[in-house]
């Protein structure tokens, strides 16, 4: 029998928002995307030119919206607290897993312009406790891959007390490539061992 689970839709911390897919985010996430074009391209892989159009991004977020609902994936915008309208990173949590796995993706990304402020550290705790929260998400893991040259994002899920669980060779086709990934996961600490999953 599957545990009751009432998701936030909204986060705060000391300087962002954290909100949930919606159809009105349109006009910002677009914004968000196109002008950090240059800045991601080393870490996405390829995408087609209507990617960044607004139908198109409005349906991926009619269709991350609907994740949300089937428990299948938890996307969170990130806004500052102080510029609800601008859209500077985001989190996501994908791939989620339950039976015996009780397992998420972890992914992120933050605006070219506000590196270096601890932005996405304060994001992504957020979002951890959200994931590992009784009656929240509620996941035993979270796995995150990252690229061996990216050291920022390596130093980040460090300093989050992520554990290494080794390199994936030729992991994911980015950027015109096979690319290796470092592998990391962080373990609900509040999950008891002998609890059986939700």
């Amino acid at each position: 029998m599957t545990a009751a689970r009432t998701v936030l839709t909204e986060l705060r911390s000391a300087r962002l928002l954290l909100r949930a897919p919606a159809p009105q985010l349109t006009e910002a996430v677009c914004a968000f995307q196109l002008r950090n074009l240059a800045h991601f391209a080393p870490w996405d892989p390829s995408y087609p030119p209507s990617y960044f159009e607004p139908e198109t991004v409005a349906q991926a977020l009619s269709q991350s919206a609907q994740a949300w609902t089937d428990d299948q994936g938890y996307n969170y915008w990130l806004s500052p607290l102080e510029e609800p309208e601008k859209i500077i990173g985001k989190v996501q949590l994908s791939q989620v897993s339950r039976g015996p796995f009780q397992n998420a993706a972890l992914g992120y990304k933050l605006d070219a312009a506000v590196q270096g402020q601890g932005l996405m550290r304060e994001a992504l705790q957020c979002v951890i406790a959200q994931a590992f929260a009784p009656g929240g998400i509620h996941l035993h893991r979270l796995q995150a891959a990252v690229r061996p040259e990216n050291l920022r994002s390596l130093g980040l899920l460090q300093r989050l007390g992520f554990e290494d669980a080794g390199l994936q060779r030729r992991y994911l086709f980015i950027n015109g490539a096979w690319r290796d990934h470092q592998v990391f996961a962080l373990i609900n600490p509040a999950w008891p061992d002998l609890q059986a999953p939700c």
